[in-house]
């Protein structure tokens, strides 16, 4: 493609994939790779997964389209098992929460911190989230995000949040005034070097704000739908939030994203106060219905816990690995010093395409693994060999 045809937002691709099958890609030179990214932990059921395609096809062959204006017939379904997912955990609500479909991530996280102002009113508009933290590239998530040097070209950025170190439950009491009236964090920062909350800081979060009256939102972005061997990550903690935010997984790569909160907080919004032309229509509805019912039918939360746990048993193994963190199938792998050997995790990731592994560098000393949750214990020792591989080689 001519470098005039688009805007170098994603400077250049280094390789054009035409095709996949569950774990692996070909690209336009017949090459296979095994993908252990799932394009960010979107493709959790694989590439081309029967189930999802056969949905897909049959719903544009019967009605695409209608807007928000009126009914659709998936809604109800989808609806009633995000929630009952939402809710399985221990310490999860009894009543039913309330759902808003969106068309990503980033919008799912916008109108979530608009539900959020709306319920908490005005003088309570403020939100405190972590350092290290990503929730989306609109304005308003954009701000929510804990990374300083992304909001530098955009300045300024809109007033309202504040920055805490993560993990840190005594520096977020400290940022607390009577302007904060939610808090914003992800259960994994995925971005941010795939770096797990601990349970007990979830833990305490919830209590603060149940005892101050503030919200508790958690992006569940990258982490929901069973890819850290939980349906959502929050729920290793046994808490509830007030809000969640999903996408990525929930439509295995049709672009769908969803807003759940308790029936109280939910309430704030009135018909007009949001909205979205394409959001919940049924194209994508029907993905999610196909993702979902595939997803409980494998159980991928237990899929990813073992297949994650016998993925960090081979890379560990690995010279040169330094450590392994992360949840079920969203891991990093730090690498040594004499690994890199002055190489940048993004340059190591770069020879493993060459070699046909599909990683990609999420800070400059580690990588980021989500292999889908149909991945074989063979493909995730053959990956592991891949990278041994280019590790041995300067």
């Amino acid at each position: 493609m001519s470098s005039a045809a688009l805007m170098n937002n994603y400077g250049t691709p280094p390789a054009t994939f035409v095709r996949g099958s569950g774990a692996e890609l070909w690209d336009d030179r017949g090459r296979r790779c095994l993908d252990f990214l799932c394009g960010l932990a979107v493709t959790g059921l694989g590439h081309a997964h029967p189930a999802v395609t056969d949905a897909v096809a049959a719903q544009a062959e019967t009605l695409i389209h209608t807007s928000n204006l009126f009914a659709n017939e998936l809604t109800a379904e989808v609806v009633e098992t995000l929630d009952r997912l939402i809710r399985s955990g221990p310490g999860g609500d009894a009543e039913p929460g309330r759902i808003l479909f969106q068309n990503s991530g980033a919008e799912a996280v916008e109108a979530a911190l608009k539900l959020a102002r709306k319920h908490q009113g005005r003088g309570r508009h403020g939100v405190v989230s972590a350092y290290g933290s990503f929730h989306g590239r609109t304005l308003a998530a954009l701000a929510a995000t804990g990374q300083p040097s992304k909001h530098e070209p955009f300045q300024p950025m809109p007033e309202g949040f504040r920055h805490v170190p993560f993990d840190d439950i005594d520096a977020l009491v400290a940022a607390l005034d009577p302007s904060v009236g939610a808090v914003l964090l992800e259960s994994v920062q995925g971005e941010g070097g795939v770096v797990p909350a601990s349970d007990e800081y979830l833990q305490a979060v919830r209590q603060l704000c149940d005892e101050r009256g503030l919200l508790l939102l958690m992006d569940e972005i990258q982490t929901g739908l069973g890819r850290t061997g939980a349906w959502f990550g929050f729920q290793h903690a046994e808490v509830q939030p007030d809000i969640v935010t999903m996408a990525k997984a929930l439509g295995n790569g049709v672009p769908v994203g969803a807003v759940w909160a308790r029936p109280e907080v939910a309430a704030a919004f009135a018909p007009g106060d949001h909205g979205s032309t394409f959001a919940g229509q049924p194209l994508a509805l029907a993905a999610a219905r196909a993702v979902l019912t595939e997803m409980q039918a494998i159980d991928a939360p237990a899929t990813a816990a073992r297949l994650g746990a016998f993925l960090t048993d081979r890379l560990l193994q690995i010279d040169g690995v330094g450590s392994v963190r992360g949840r079920g199938l969203l891991l990093a792998v730090e690498l040594s010093d004499e690994a890199r050997a002055g190489r940048s995790a993004a340059a190591i990731a770069a020879a493993c395409l060459e070699q046909g592994l599909v990683v990609n560098g999420v800070t400059p000393t580690a990588l980021r693994l989500a292999p889908p949750f149909v991945v074989s214990e063979e493909q995730l020792t053959e990956g592991c060999s891949i990278l041994a591989g280019v590790l041995e080689h300067d």
